[in-house]
């Protein structure tokens, strides 16, 4: 069957990975942009400084959008680009850039898809205390405020943050992404819950400053369980494994969506976790359950588990099997059936639709002699994914909609620039953009609505 038609076929980008003009028209530094001038935490040194030259080049980054024929496009806000400070005045400039980009892509036929927060947090509000400061929530309220009075007479859709399990868990926890820290597990269960705070006071800003309704959602990401088979028994463990909330790591996906949705944080986590659960009141809650429209989901691995004699969710060894395949990342292992168990998961428990917000494949790819760039790859990742996808509309799970990450090759954080997930190959040094073969088939499989699956 095809996908209904109503399903938004879009690709993705962050602003940090993208833009560029790191201190160009006013923008303040970021914590990826001091992050990255310490040794050895970016592979070769590399920065985003100038990345893909998106602030200066994206009249021709929305030329390739329309040429893909994109319905969507998701984007991300510097918000160092539009407050340098995190508070205070906007910086007119930072405004202004998107003021054009949202205006071109509309004119494209383009519909922008905003995320507020994408991991740049301001240098000034980390040297504050960042996340662990209470009064995020207000700056990051003012912010959305300030980008809804601008940009909500256009943007209807929004995402407040990308992949809170990313920000507390990598960069507060582990200190493998900025800011670089390792903090005691009490410390980042504040963070988190200042998070969640801070996305509440974002819906309601948005909500109050755009112009006519909109669809809000925060973008979610987690580890997936696959049932090893279709049994009962290896789908209920799997369920129950997917949302326990025990592990001491922010990889717990129901410790992110159950207070968003229920208002509460799951029994299981907050007994687990005892004394380093920070204080929570019943106005935080409220104020974490502003009602959202959609489940925005991350999407691109999972491990296959089953039921042990009591039930329980276990591993199976060995994965899915030596030599499996997967990409250039090393927790990229390829297993489509990530997506139809995360959708029809996901969508049982919180009784919205879901939005696969990203799903993609990294590889080396490279302009070959006859000046195309081949990636079947990245194709048939994209086909395998997109059937289970598809085997979870024909179900009745109600999936609106699959962007790919990403529109083009960037600055992989960590990783550099030596790992590539664009549809569009871009050379670093000269800022060539080269459509690869699954920037057409992309384009074929939209104009045929995914028939040609």
């Amino acid at each position: 069957m095809p996908f209904p038609k109503n399903f938004v076929w879009g690709a993705a980008t962050a602003a940090h990975q993208i833009e560029g003009a790191w201190n160009v028209d006013g923008r303040g530094p970021s914590i990826w942009d001091v992050f990255s001038k310490q040794p050895g935490k970016v592979f070769d040194g590399h920065n985003a400084h100038l990345a893909c030259d998106h602030y200066r080049r994206w009249r021709e980054d929305v030329a390739l959008m329309a040429g893909l024929g994109l319905q969507a496009y998701r984007l991300s806000l510097a918000w160092p680009r539009i407050q340098p400070c995190g508070t205070g005045r906007p910086n007119a400039r930072g405004l202004a850039f998107y003021d054009r980009l949202v205006d071109a892509l509309l004119a494209a036929g383009v519909i922008p898809w905003v995320t507020l927060y994408h991991w740049d947090l301001p240098q000034a509000l980390q040297d504050r205390g960042g996340f662990r400061h209470r009064d995020l929530v207000g700056w990051f309220g003012d912010y959305a405020a300030l980008v809804a009075a601008r940009l909500g007479d256009r943007v209807k859709h929004w995402m407040t943050f990308n992949e809170p399990p990313v920000i507390l868990g990598l960069g507060h926890q582990e200190g493998k992404f900025a800011p670089g820290l390792q903090l005691p597990f009490a410390d980042c269960l504040l963070g988190a819950h200042h998070l969640l705070m801070a996305h509440g006071r974002a819906v309601q800003a948005l909500r109050a400053g755009c112009g006519g309704p909109v669809k809000i959602a925060l973008a979610h990401t987690g580890r997936e369980r696959i049932p090893a088979t279709r049994s009962p028994r290896d789908v209920e463990a799997a369920r129950r494994d997917y949302f326990a909330s025990t592990e001491r790591s922010m990889w717990n996906l129901a410790w992110w969506a159950d207070p968003i949705r229920f208002g509460r944080y799951p029994a299981d986590g907050v007994k687990a976790f005892g004394a380093d659960m920070p204080r929570v009141t019943a106005e935080d809650l409220q104020l974490i359950a502003q009602p959202t429209d959609f489940i925005a989901y991350n999407c691109y691995t999972g491990w296959p588990v089953r039921a042990d004699a009591r039930g329980r969710a276990k591993k199976v060894p060995g994965g899915w099997g030596a030599g499996n395949p997967r990409g250039t990342l090393p927790w990229l292992e390829i297993a489509p059936e990530a997506a139809y168990w995360a959708a029809r998961f996901q969508t049982e428990r919180y009784g919205l639709p879901l939005v696969f917000t990203e799903n993609g494949y990294c590889n080396t790819d490279f302009v070959h002699l006859d000046g195309r760039v081949h990636d079947p790859q990245r194709i048939d990742f994209m086909t395998r994914y997109l059937r289970a996808i598809r085997r979870a509309v024909d179900e009745g799970v109600p999936v609106a909609g699959y962007f790919y990450w990403s529109l083009l090759d960037n600055f992989e954080w960590a990783e550099g620039y030596k790992d590539r997930f664009g549809l569009v190959h871009v050379d670093f040094q000269t800022q060539r953009r080269t459509p690869k073969d699954s920037y057409f088939w992309y384009r074929d499989l939209i104009r045929s609505k995914g028939k040609n699956l």
